[in-house]
């Protein structure tokens, strides 16, 4: 799938038009699908599709398996005939709206839903039940807590006590089900559109958050798979150390792997997570690749990323297991940052293509990894990501000499320096181009889908039909004709 010329857009689900405060797996989805493949485009790539946190971020989800319920589309189980028509209004429809629609949708299977529906919801959970049972056993006690984390809860649920668990899921019986039902629903969704992107010669690219949440069904269910203390809290977090753009570095919190045990048993929890995301998407990217190799460790009382250490991680090993266990995966290396030589050569390995950002390209001379001239072919080239600016908003902010020295290289001098950027990356030797839809619609800094280090506002950019103008989409669909990416 990587070995040839492809173009592709970056968008989240939350991102498409519609009713409602985000995107959902509706119609818009499809029509998304429909105008990739008319321009000629073969790659849809997404954010991760977990269930997420208050802040909406994609990248801190609470589960490493489960979809986010937010994006089922309501039409779809009104047309199975489990919601009532006085349900149906719905299309501006609130995130507690969507969880009451959706239990009254549930209600609806269980009274009208015929036999095969019931048995593929039973065949669900069946297949799924390495992850679902506890995942929806987790949501329907962080419920009952007040969305409290588990480290927070009375200590038998804490710890898991199996006489506790064992009377909680007789209690809590028709709550788990909803959420499986949730899941169910959700999975039957994406996989449809997955289907229809098939059929449209589309392929679908998820993302991996290397990472897990400490606030998660994975971590509360496998506190073994994790560096924890007997008491279930973190002895040590995961970041990025001080650099250029940090004097302190960047303390992420999540917790990090105990890759002792890991190795132990084969990998077995990174191997599922693999199965699941692999049902859902073509393609994968490894968000923070370098950490494969090794990781920025922090003891958890810092409360800075300045007395951090690096800590080997097993990737090679890793990687074998996934391979052994799935065969040859499409895979992208996010190998941003500061990347050592250890790095490059994991990923040169297993044959991995990096990534190259055109807005890094034009800062420190002719060596910069991310000019289009020092490009191969296995790589994956991006104008910006979901964390850079719009590149209209980066191309705004440029003083005039750095303008003159990209308008040099470049060599459009008569082009808009953010339509100049597209030209290049599709233009360049590498197999896949990724362009941020707000970069084909020409927006600028305010519409931009996540600012790193801020909490407030990010997540929630959605575009209009109306911004995509006819000439805009032909000129894009030319330029993927005139690359030889369709």
């Amino acid at each position: 799938m990587l070995n040839k010329r492809r173009a592709g857009i970056l968008l989240h689900i939350s991102s498409l038009p519609g009713g409602g405060i985000q995107g959902d797996l509706g119609q818009e989805a499809y029509h998304f699908v429909n105008f990739l493949a008319d321009a000629g485009i073969t790659v849809w790539q997404t954010l991760p599709l977990g269930m997420t946190h208050a802040d909406r971020s994609p990248y801190q989800c609470l589960s490493a398996h489960a979809g986010n319920p937010l994006f089922i589309n309501m039409d779809w189980l009104a047309n199975k005939g489990w919601l009532p028509l006085s349900a149906r209004d719905y299309q501006n429809a609130s995130n507690s709206d969507k969880a009451y629609l959706t239990g009254m949708a549930f209600q609806g299977f269980l009274e009208r839903a015929d036999p095969q529906e019931k048995e593929q919801f039973a065949r669900f959970c069946k297949t799924q039940a390495f992850w679902l049972d506890d995942f929806a056993l987790f949501i329907a006690l962080r419920n009952e807590f007040n969305q409290l984390c588990w480290i927070q809860w009375p200590e038998h649920f804490k710890e898991r006590d199996t006489k506790a668990i064992k009377e909680a899921c007789r209690r809590l019986n028709v709550e788990i089900e909803k959420t499986k039902f949730e899941q169910y629903v959700f999975f039957r969704q994406w996989l449809e559109l997955k289907a229809y992107a098939k059929q449209r010669g589309v392929l679908l690219f998820g993302d991996i958050p290397i990472f897990v949440s400490y606030d998660s069904a994975d971590v509360w269910a496998n506190r073994q798979v994790f560096k924890l203390d007997e008491s279930g809290q973190m002895s040590v977090v995961t970041g990025v150390p001080p650099d250029y753009f940090s004097a302190k570095g960047q303390r992420w919190g999540n917790p990090h792997y105990d890759w002792e045990y890991l190795k132990d048993t084969g990998f077995r929890w990174w191997v599922e997570r693999m199965h699941t995301q692999l049902e859902l998407f073509d393609i994968l990217r490894i968000d923070h690749f370098r950490g494969l190799e090794a990781a920025w460790e922090i003891p958890a009382e810092e409360e800075t990323a300045i007395h951090g250490q690096w800590v080997k991680a097993p990737g090679e090993e890793l990687l074998n297991a996934i391979k052994a266990e799935h065969g040859s995966i499409p895979l992208v290396a996010e190998d941003l940052g500061v990347i050592t030589p250890e790095v490059v050569e994991l990923r040169d390995e297993f044959g991995l293509p990096g990534m190259k950002i055109l807005q890094f390209a034009f800062g420190s001379g002719p060596d910069n990894p991310y000019l289009p001239n020092n490009y191969e072919k296995n790589c994956v080239v991006y104008t910006g990501t979901h964390d850079n600016d719009t590149t209209l908003g980066w191309s705004q902010a440029l003083s005039e000499e750095e303008k003159r020295f990209t308008y040099e290289y470049l060599g459009n001098p008569s082009m808009p320096l953010h339509c100049a950027l597209i030209h290049a990356a599709l233009a360049s030797v590498a197999n896949l181009a990724i362009i941020p839809m707000q970069d084909v619609l020409e927006l600028d800094s305010s519409h931009r889908m996540n600012v790193p280090g801020t909490v407030e506002g990010n997540w929630q950019w959605r575009f209009q039909w109306d911004q995509l103008s006819h000439e805009r989409a032909a000129r894009l669909a030319h330029l993927v004709k005139l690359f030889n990416r369709n």
